[in-house]
């Protein structure tokens, strides 16, 4: 019994150390990871690398360091494009990838408010991209439960 005790601790920190890793990752290590990843799994590190970036972005924005912010915003709609691309391919996740796509262009419709008006730009075309983007995973969902229907 303390055998099993001791070997679900073993297990459960070396869980938890694993996360920790896995989370203090860099956006730099995460594409590198995301290019040799399965592709059941490249959908979750396209989606962490477009969520760090939208941090990054409203952060260099607020830095004053808009060069920088621009390409953050630009990793933002490529890596979510990626996901899509990948999930629209394996068929799998659709839901938690629109969800989160949406959810990144909210936090950048809040970042483009506190923007001065020439900034705005490449914020607002990256929120247009990114609304391509779920509308494309919304018609790939719906479709797939129509054919579904027509099936029955």
């Amino acid at each position: 019994m303390r055998r099993l005790a001791f070997l679900m601790l073993v297990v459960a920190l070396a869980l938890a150390c694993s996360y920790g890793a896995a989370k203090d990752e860099t956006v730099d290590e995460l594409k590198a990871r995301f290019e040799s990843a399965r592709p059941e799994d490249r959908a979750d590190l396209a989606i962490r690398i477009a969520q760090y970036q939208v941090r990054n972005a409203d952060k260099f924005y607020s830095d004053g360091q808009v060069d920088q912010a621009r390409a953050a915003v630009e990793d933002i709609v490529t890596y979510s494009e990626k996901a899509r691309d990948t999930v629209t391919q394996t068929r799998k996740r659709l839901k938690n990838v629109e969800i989160n796509v949406r959810k990144m262009a909210e936090k950048l419709r809040d970042i483009k408010r506190t923007l001065a008006f020439e900034d705005q730009p490449p914020v607002i075309q990256a929120i247009d991209r990114l609304e391509d983007i779920r509308t494309t995973l919304l018609k790939e969902m719906f479709a797939k439960e129509n054919k579904e229907e027509q099936k029955k």
